[in-house]
């Protein structure tokens, strides 16, 4: 059993670890859950004391085989109770994340298990991001940044990487949703911006936008 801050830092680590494959540096830490470096300090040493995670000087700390499935357990759940909530519960992709961080931490196994079962075991949450299975596969795909495409390419949206609630609420007041066609009809080489083709209506977006989409080519 582990605490919800023990739980948060193991899932900040888990995130980082794709930008800081040698480990994550104690800034970088601090800057992600929006604290000093001395309170990262101790909660690594707290959780390195329970093998969650090894820590090297100059070198940053990693998650252990047990920190790195708990943390996709928590990963999990959050992303399960996404799914629950929009799709029973009504609420829109954008009000669904901080009432997740919540329910991320019920410790019953059996209810993540029938959740699971309840919602026909989905493999993606509201927002394009793979669910781990009970035993913390994710299912994988071949993805790229809208940005990476060229005047003429096109592929399906398929998720996002910036979830904030402001960027969610731009795609919706946009009509950009996952599953849709772009087709990128031209790209500025100043700014990268671009005139893409969306469900037969023209759109110009910004490189901020184009750098959070992620699309599926064909």
């Amino acid at each position: 059993m582990f605490s919800l801050s023990e739980e948060n830092y193991l899932k900040a680590i888990f995130h980082l670890e794709r930008s800081y494959p040698t480990g994550v540096s104690t800034n970088a830490l601090a800057e992600e859950m929006s604290t000093k470096a001395s309170s990262v300090t101790d909660m690594i040493k707290r959780l390195s004391e329970k093998k969650l995670v090894a820590y090297k000087k100059y070198q940053g700390v990693k998650l252990s085989k047990f920190g790195r499935e708990t943390a996709v357990e928590v990963i999990r759940k959050h992303r399960l109770w996404e799914v629950f909530l929009v799709d029973k519960l009504g609420f829109a992709w954008d009000e669904v994340h901080e009432v997740a961080e919540q329910l991320e931490h019920i410790k019953s196994d059996k209810l993540i298990k029938e959740l699971d079962r309840f919602l026909d075991f989905p493999k993606r949450d509201p927002h394009g991001d793979p669910i781990p299975d009970s035993k913390g596969n994710f299912v994988t795909s071949n993805k790229v940044l809208l940005a990476e495409l060229k005047k003429g390419e096109s592929g399906i949206c398929i998720g996002v990487k910036d979830s904030s609630p402001e960027f969610l609420q731009y795609l919706d007041k946009n009509n950009i949703a996952l599953g849709q066609l772009i087709v990128i009809l031209e790209k500025e080489s100043f700014d990268q911006s671009m005139l893409i083709n969306l469900n037969g209506k023209e759109l110009k977006i910004s490189n901020v936008i184009s750098s959070n989409l992620y699309i599926k080519t064909s």
